[in-house]
């Protein structure tokens, strides 16, 4: 018996030492197993493959992001915060005011407001409570926002991410997971003179990023519903058809057309009267044409908003930005929401050089009028107009991007302006206190985290990062009350006065 125990004891703690799992779980399960007539070593043996089975399918894990996603490098994010930073500053240059908004809504807060997109939501599990949905856009969030806290006019600007369960094709800027930028103007005000500030940033954005030669093509809901009309479309069918029609980006006529009427059940030769508006484009002279087209010219609606963009010309011109606008009949701008003049900015070629290869990747930043959005979340269906634009960042990048890697430029990944060095033993305490005393004054510093640094590996951590100064303490200095201040770019070192250290490091920030 002595025997047998010691046996079953060395067996016990071969067992646990192989185990992940306390130990008292694992009691438990031999308790009950025994209990069911199985020997110790089925026992052991069963216990031991349960425990290696998670291992064992872990060895097997690929790490990455899902579908649709990325990480961005420290490098990436320096370029996107410049380009979020001029796009915000461009908004609050309008005057806007910034907005945020929960990352998920209620469901029934984002439902039959995006057509066919709808099914491109994503929808969060049930947890028991609220059903709720990832925002689709930062338009419907803003709505809903302006609804319940009964607010009738506001100029603002939101910087969010969104989600959109589409394939996503990231070598183009699109993503199941991105970044929006949008400048809203809620209120009744008189026509044409927001919606033409709305082209004007888009303008300043788009220069300002200099992209490449751009154009804003612009259209209106109204002359798009009063074509359908004319053209024979039933009104049941006009967002369906609109859909269609929003794909002329993507896809040819041909295609375009053959869904119309296979898919979508539009007469051919409705489909033909169609493709013959559609293919117009150009200036204030095509709104003029319009006006005297038979047909639309007996439509209430079309003439409406053909007056509407008779106006916002008169104003793109006084704002020095007509040439950058076309009429363009085939925009469609596919969301429900959309009530009158709509807008889509497209790169006619990304920047000209000979070494880049062309970046097909749509249009950079859409938008257009919403005026009875908000009433669809009011109890009395008190609408507030709005119009407002969105700045395709995630496209923006991609270019930007592509552009830095053709032309191989380098990247600052911080803003260190200082760094604190010095070439001997025993001085942690010394450069402590010096990097202490230039954060209080606001300058930008840094050091390395060891007691006794080699000098040379501290000048190559500033030569390899980019740091431009280097403040330099020894016993030297020290007891001559001065501190060596380096040039990293031409290294050229001078003697200061610790007391003027600071006055002396602004200064010649400021130049540089």
């Amino acid at each position: 018996m002595p025997q047998l125990a010691l046996l079953y004891g060395r067996a016990w703690a071969a067992l646990f030492g192989q185990l992940r799992r306390p130990p008292r779980a694992v009691c438990i399960q031999m308790v009950h197993s025994r209990s069911q007539g199985q020997s110790f070593l089925q026992v052991a043996e069963a216990v031991l493959t349960s425990q290696q089975k998670p291992h064992q399918e872990k060895s097997n894990f690929i790490i990455k992001t899902p579908k649709g996603t990325r990480d961005l490098s420290p490098q990436q994010m320096v370029v996107r915060e410049k380009i979020l930073d001029m796009v915000v500053s461009c908004f609050k240059r309008h005057g806007a005011k910034g907005l945020d908004t929960p990352a998920f809504e209620l469901k029934e807060m984002l439902t039959e407001k995006y057509g066919e997109d709808s099914g491109l939501i994503y929808d969060l599990k049930d947890q028991g409570g609220e059903l709720l949905s990832l925002r689709y856009d930062l338009t419907v969030p803003f709505a809903r926002y302006l609804a319940m806290n009964k607010l009738k006019k506001m100029k603002r600007y939101h910087v969010g991410k969104v989600w959109r369960r589409e394939s996503p094709t990231i070598v183009q800027g699109r993503y199941r997971e991105f970044c929006q930028c949008d400048f809203d103007i809620a209120g009744q005000f008189d026509p044409m003179i927001p919606d033409a500030e709305c082209l004007k940033i888009i303008c300043e954005i788009l220069s300002g990023l200099q992209l490449g030669d751009f154009l804003i093509k612009v259209n209106d809901r109204r002359i798009l519903d009063g074509m359908f009309a004319v053209c024979g479309v039933p009104e049941s069918k006009f967002h369906a058809i609109c859909s269609s029609i929003d794909k002329l980006d993507k896809i040819s006529w041909k295609d375009v057309r053959h869904e119309m009427v296979a898919k979508k059940g539009l007469a051919p030769e409705v489909a033909d009267q169609i493709g013959d508006y559609v293919q117009c484009h150009g200036g204030v002279s095509l709104v003029e044409q319009m006006f005297q087209d038979p047909r639309l010219s007996q439509n209430k609606q079309a003439l409406e908003g053909l007056g509407d963009l008779k106006l916002l010309f008169e104003y793109l011109t006084l704002f020095g930005i007509a040439e950058k606008i076309s009429f363009d009949l085939s925009l469609a701008r596919g969301l429900d929401y959309y009530t009158g003049v709509i807008y889509e900015a497209v790169l006619l070629q990304t920047p000209a050089q000979a070494e880049e290869e062309p970046l097909n990747v749509g249009s950079v930043a859409a938008g257009g009028r919403y005026d009875g959005l908000v009433g669809m979340f009011d109890p009395k269906g008190h609408k507030v107009p709005c119009v407002g634009l969105s700045i395709g960042v995630e496209r923006i990048f991609s270019i930007v991007e592509q552009r830095m890697k053709t032309f191989g430029e380098k990247v600052r990944t911080t803003e260190t302006q200082v760094f604190v060095a010095t070439p001997q033993k025993n001085f942690l305490q010394e450069r402590l206190k010096l990097i202490a005393e230039l954060w209080d004054a606001g300058i930008k510093a840094e050091l390395l985290y060891k007691n006794n640094p080699k000098l040379l590996t501290q000048l190559h951590y500033c030569e390899n990062t980019g740091i431009p100064l280097v403040v330099i303490i020894g016993e030297q200095e020290l007891k001559e009350g001065v501190i060596k201040l380096r040039l990293v770019a031409s290294r050229e070192e001078v003697a200061i006065k610790r007391e003027n250290l600071v006055a002396e490091i602004q200064k010649r920030l400021s130049e540089s």
